[in-house]
């Protein structure tokens, strides 16, 4: 609807025109996607209630744990059944409300910088428990883990949230975006013409980015940079029992990273005007980080993952210890 004695066009919806890309086989993403739901279902949700329901589980590690996989859970909740819906009826194009794409946008965006901040938090709890471990009791207290999962979950949502006031405040002059999902950078850019609107939403944007995922990922980086170079120190055992620990924090951060650099490469493409290759970006981020998060908790945290294999076998807990999952 255009606008009297304006060359400003309001529009009231957005088209995920993505679906086009995968319509000739549709059924085959279908079933992929809906495999790839399943799997987050059940594997995120055994991994999360093994973690609830044990209480030698209940440590600032696997409560930090938790808290990525609940993110996934979440995050996978605000897209794929409404994607599934679109595959299964055979539309080409997915058309939300303004205020539908912004939300599933603030759901992906918020939890998944809030993922990377959860990943520095328990890159700093292993670096207490590994290299400082007379003072980690007294540091890593339960009221301290609690303020430090709301601080992973607020601030991101806070800054996101801002992001979303921002974004909504725009007239759109196209509706179309070429994704298989809402994002907010994708929306921001359905505005009329640029200005100083976008430019402030771009700052504001580089800033929430700057503080949810480039810091972290520094701090990450460093901190295991830290626990490496003190393991190099030590004795072999040692430094092989705390590397064992830290891998597979380390697999999940690598996995997120990749993530956020396929979504950096699919607004490249789309700044670029290559949207039959832009979809690939947006189904491997939908896809791989959500599949992967499960398999290396469920797998490579030895602790929980002899808790899942009890709970699957119905056998009777037993007591384990690992002097680095404190």
């Amino acid at each position: 609807m255009r606008s009297p004695g304006s060359n400003v066009t309001s529009v009231t919806s957005v088209t995920l025109d993505g679906l086009v890309q995968l319509s000739d086989h549709r059924w085959l993403f279908f079933v992929l996607f809906l495999s790839a739901y399943l799997f987050v279902l059940v594997s995120d949700g055994l991994v999360v209630y093994v973690i609830w329901s044990q209480r030698s589980l209940h440590r600032p590690m696997f409560m930090f744990v938790a808290a990525v996989l609940v993110n996934s859970l979440v995050a996978s909740a605000a897209v794929y059944p409404g994607l599934l819906s679109d595959l299964a009826s055979g539309r080409h194009v997915a058309e939300v409300s303004r205020a539908a794409c912004l939300s599933q946008g603030f759901v992906v965006y918020s939890l998944g910088s809030s993922s990377f901040v959860l990943l520095a938090a328990m890159a700093f709890d292993r670096y207490l428990s590994i290299c400082r471990p007379l003072r980690y009791a007294a540091l890593v207290t339960p009221a301290a883990v609690a303020a430090l999962l709301l601080l992973c979950w607020l601030l991101p949502a806070g800054l996101v949230g801002g992001a979303v006031l921002l974004a909504s405040r725009l007239p759109l002059c196209r509706s179309r975006i070429s994704r298989i999902y809402c994002d907010i950078y994708s929306f921001v850019h359905l505005s009329c013409g640029g200005g100083g609107a976008v430019l402030l939403f771009e700052v504001y944007g580089l800033l929430c980015a700057a503080t949810t995922v480039f810091l972290p990922a520094a701090f990450v980086l460093f901190t295991y940079g830290r626990i490496l170079f003190i393991c190099l120190r030590r004795s072999r055992a040692f430094s092989s029992k705390a590397l064992r620990t830290c891998l597979p924090h380390l697999l999940v951060f690598l996995n997120y990273s990749l993530s956020a650099g396929a979504e950096l490469l699919q607004r490249r493409l789309q700044a670029g005007g290559a949207p039959a290759v832009s979809i690939l970006p947006s189904v491997l981020v939908l896809v791989v980080p959500t599949v992967f998060n499960p398999v290396v908790y469920g797998l490579k945290v030895q602790e929980v993952f002899r808790h899942v294999r009890r709970l699957l076998s119905c056998r009777a807990p037993g007591q384990s210890s690992d002097q680095y999952d404190r």
